[in-house]
């Protein structure tokens, strides 16, 4: 199977090395505007370089994109690539407005191509330990939760970028760029949120638009309640951890790791991983290891080889842009939000962002 990467940025490099692991792929060109990056990393693979975006999606053989671009551009590139009958792998993010995410699920849909997103921390082996805690009731009916991505980011970090902790490029700060994996796992464990009150800041530490430090109280379709913590300005960073209590007791991920389980019925439960002493994440945007975006590939492509639905489609992964929005809109507001599977698409950021691309 032939792979576009849209972006040679950090993120596309991760792409590519997860990709390069996968027996029988092949990278088969990279876009990015500026065309000194495209051919580098179009170097290490083999592949060709574009910097102009038509040509690049002329080129053959490619059966799918990887988009690894600005958030603000995800939908769309993705769109353009759909209506050329490419399949559509975006990094999380979909796009930072419901609305655009529902374009480039429309445009997916129409064309017959499969839609996908970058959500990897589904795969670790603690998440899915925790998944299968969760659906098979071992915890009982869902209580309590907290999310808590206590990042560290420095002023370089956003002044070294043209589109970080921008409304425009990034939609967000902490919560839409770093915190929304963890608000994915969430979603992913613990089904719907119904309503949710929030509040966002900027320290002293970033020159930015957006925010880098927030909070939220949380309600979920079946009951539950919770706590969201999402930040890059926690020095020195923190692994991110989620806990969720059920009636039947509770199971704490730190990072990809189970580090405690506590069962009111005693044993059966996966044996709890020695938590890590520092987490990569927590301080730098650099991904060493690229199994889990291997993996989203490699689910991808078999999606596509099956004709069956990805482990995190579009309408999977336009909940978490929904969650996020609805945190920003109710910090605006000063007042609880109410939400729901679908959710509005009507919702304006603080940067009046247009409801939808224009990819015409």
């Amino acid at each position: 199977m032939f792979i576009g990467l849209i972006g040679a940025g950090n993120i596309s490099d991760t792409h590519a090395r997860a990709a390069a692991a996968i027996p029988n792929v092949k990278i088969a060109a990279v876009y990015a505007r500026d065309g000194s990056k495209a051919g580098r990393l179009a170097a290490r693979h083999g592949a060709t370089a574009y910097d102009d975006f038509e040509r690049f999606l002329d080129h053959r053989p490619m059966d799918l994109v990887a988009i690894g671009s600005p958030s603000g551009l995800h939908a769309e590139h993705g769109i353009k690539a759909a209506r050329r009958g490419l399949h559509v792998l975006v990094e999380k993010p979909m796009d930072v407005t419901t609305a655009r995410a529902d374009a480039l699920i429309a445009a997916a849909t129409d064309n017959h191509v499969k839609l996908g997103v970058f959500f990897q921390d589904r795969f670790s082996e603690g998440a899915r330990q925790v998944k299968a805690l969760v659906d098979e009731g071992k915890i009982g009916a869902p209580i309590l939760a907290s999310a808590r991505v206590k990042w560290f980011r420095s002023a370089e970090y956003y002044a070294g970028s043209s589109w970080r902790g921008t409304w425009a490029l990034d939609g967000g700060g902490a919560v839409m760029n770093q915190s929304v994996h963890t608000i994915d796992l969430m979603l992913w464990l613990l089904g719907p949120a119904r309503r949710l009150f929030a509040r966002t800041a900027t320290s002293p530490l970033h020159a930015i638009e957006v925010e880098d430090t927030a909070v939220a109280v949380v309600e979920f379709e079946n009951g539950a309640v919770a706590t969201v913590e999402a930040a890059t300005s926690v020095f020195p960073g923190y692994p991110r951890r989620l806990e969720i209590t059920g009636t039947e007791g509770t199971v704490v991920l730190e990072d990809d790791r189970v580090v405690s389980v506590d069962l009111r019925s005693g044993g059966q439960s996966p044996a709890p991983a020695a938590a890590p002493v520092s987490s990569p994440r927590s301080a730098s945007p650099l991904v060493a290891d690229a199994r889990g975006h291997q993996a989203v590939i490699e689910d991808f492509m078999q999606a596509i080889e099956r004709n069956s639905r990805p482990s995190c489609d579009g309408s999977e992964g336009r909940r978490s842009v929904a969650f996020v929005q609805a945190m920003y809109e109710s910090s605006r507001l000063g007042s609880a939000v109410t939400i729901s599977e679908n959710g509005p698409t009507n919702w304006i950021t603080p940067s009046g962002l247009p409801a939808a691309p224009d990819t015409q």
